[in-house]
């Protein structure tokens, strides 16, 4: 298995299954029916992952599907599913989705929007392969893809020291992916693998996800998938080795067959993760699909830098969000027809500790958005498309929503007015307080968004006002504690008619 006498960052494989990619490195590789695996440094990390991506893979298809090897990493593993954003952040294609992966951060800090990668910020976000060979070079790393877009725009291989880049004829060379990683697995020592299947997306495209074949093609690359990990098991050193394995995709499809829209069915992806640390069985409402880079970091002993900029957290961590709090008391539609009866995803209900003031509030409107409410991003956004609520990427589980814009859909009086108010934070001995959370704000006409702090009980001054969008940030706000001080609460009042929106979630309380 270890290959000492391989120098780090030379060897490469380039090829496609009849027709030959240019090689950019100093090996091309053979003809298909001659395929042999490239040959690897000898791993020096007793932590591996095999990270392994399917292409356009809706997860709501697999239950359906002939699939042992995913539902076992289900029953076994950490299983989180989640929508991605839609234009004007990004398009719901490969590039974009395939660049949120690798980064571990979001389309407005990587800057692809679509398959033509341009605006792609790589040299500040690398992918998780060029950033392991930056911080641990000598961990042995290998990436296998037949979308070779992956490859000619830096979006996965750069840092590996081995590659396979083919084209995109999926049906043959997800077979022969499979086949020389097998023989990466069982007859070297890599540590950290990427590994790329398309097919399930070219069937999406072709016969749509509502279709047989597609569910065939599941199938397909569920058998890739478990050979994989057989191959894995079969290791001789594997009873020394901490192995986790990884499976994501980069979008959806629609019934009828096709991404790059807003539909839920194009926007749905999901991170499924099982290894040392990761609980078994778990469905967290709180995974993104950044969660991938920094899930790879943490199961091979790395800690970010923060300069990092990452956006993604490990699958394993929860949120300590009290919104995620209510998941349990979320409820069906009301008054939006929009949201299908199944989908339970909102309440009016706060968490211990808060409340919500709609003495000012107007009558009448969608009862689901008189005041603020806390919500799931597919129950929100779902309620209409193409508003920018897609946008919501930073919120995860459940965040608090304040929605004019929806509430004024049905028949309603006055303006809307609604406070969302904190509990009270300890701050005796302190000099400052800072507030901070994720927002997505969309401003319009006379609407308003403020931000008061209490101290003591007494009367809230605003300390933050919003009078332009802000797109899925992050957020803080310091202020000064007053002498003699103990205590702080927080309000977040919105007033609005028929204008836009407001959310609010992660909030946490600090003092220095």
């Amino acid at each position: 298995m270890p290959n000492p006498g391989i120098s780090r960052r030379t060897v490469l494989a380039v090829a496609g299954a009849g027709t030959a990619l240019a090689a950019t490195g100093l090996a091309t590789a053979p003809a298909a029916h001659a395929a042999a695996a490239p040959t690897l440094p000898n791993g020096t990390s007793a932590d591996k992952v095999l990270v392994v991506g399917m292409d356009g893979l809706r997860h709501d298809r697999i239950d359906a599907a002939n699939a042992p090897a995913l539902k076992s990493l289900m029953a076994n593993g950490t299983y989180g599913r989640s929508l991605l954003y839609a234009n004007p952040m990004a398009a719901t294609s490969s590039g974009p989705g395939w660049s949120t992966i690798s980064t571990g951060v979001w389309p407005d800090k990587h800057g692809v929007k679509d398959n033509t990668f341009a605006g792609k910020n790589y040299a500040q976000y690398p992918g998780f392969l060029a950033r392991l060979a930056q911080v641990r070079p000598q961990l042995s790393l290998f990436a296998a893809v037949d979308w070779p877009e992956l490859d000619t725009h830096g979006t996965v291989t750069p840092g590996a020291d081995a590659k396979l880049v083919y084209d995109n004829d999926y049906v043959v060379n997800d077979a022969l992916i499979t086949d020389l990683t097998e023989q990466v697995l069982r007859h070297q020592n890599p540590d950290v693998l990427f590994v790329y299947f398309g097919e399930t997306d070219e069937i999406g495209h072709n016969h749509g996800a509502a279709s047989q074949k597609y569910l065939d093609a599941i199938a397909v690359q569920d058998a890739y998938l478990g050979r994989l990990l057989a191959a894995i098991e079969a290791r001789p050193t594997r009873a020394a080795e901490r192995w986790t394995v990884i499976v994501t995709t980069d979008h959806g499809h629609t019934d009828a067959g096709g991404h790059g829209g807003s539909a839920i069915e194009e926007r749905r992806t999901f991170v499924l993760a099982q290894g040392p640390g990761i609980a078994a069985g778990a469905r967290p409402i709180d995974t993104r699909l950044v969660d991938v880079a920094a899930t790879v970091f943490r199961q091979l002993g790395i800690v970010p830098d923060p300069s990092w900029g990452l956006d993604g957290k490990p699958v394993q961590e929860r949120t300590t969000d009290p919104f995620d709090t209510l998941q349990p008391s979320l409820a069906g539609r009301v008054d939006e027809t929009a949201v299908p009866a199944g989908v339970l995803g909102f309440t009016h209900t706060p968490p211990s500790g808060w409340s919500v003031i709609n003495g000012a509030m107007g009558t009448g409107g969608v009862s689901e958005w008189r005041g603020w409410a806390f919500a799931t991003d597919e129950f929100w956004s779902r309620s209409q498309r193409d508003q920018w609520r897609e946008l919501n990427v930073r919120a995860r589980g459940v965040f608090a929503v304040a929605d004019s814009d929806e509430w004024a859909d049905r028949s309603f009086s006055g303006t809307y007015d609604s406070t969302l108010v904190t509990p009270a934070y300890p701050v005796s001995g302190a000099s400052s307080v800072t507030l901070a959370f994720t927002t997505l704000y969309r401003q319009e006409g006379a609407q308003t968004a403020r931000i008061l702090a209490s101290f003591n009980g007494g009367t809230p001054t605003v300390v933050k006002s919003y009078t332009a969008d802000v797109l899925s940030r992050s957020q803080t706000v310091t202020v000064p504690v007053p002498a003699g001080a103990s205590s702080v609460g927080f309000r977040f009042h919105y007033t609005g008619s028929n204008n836009w929106y407001w959310t609010v979630d992660g909030v946490t309380v600090t003092t220095s």
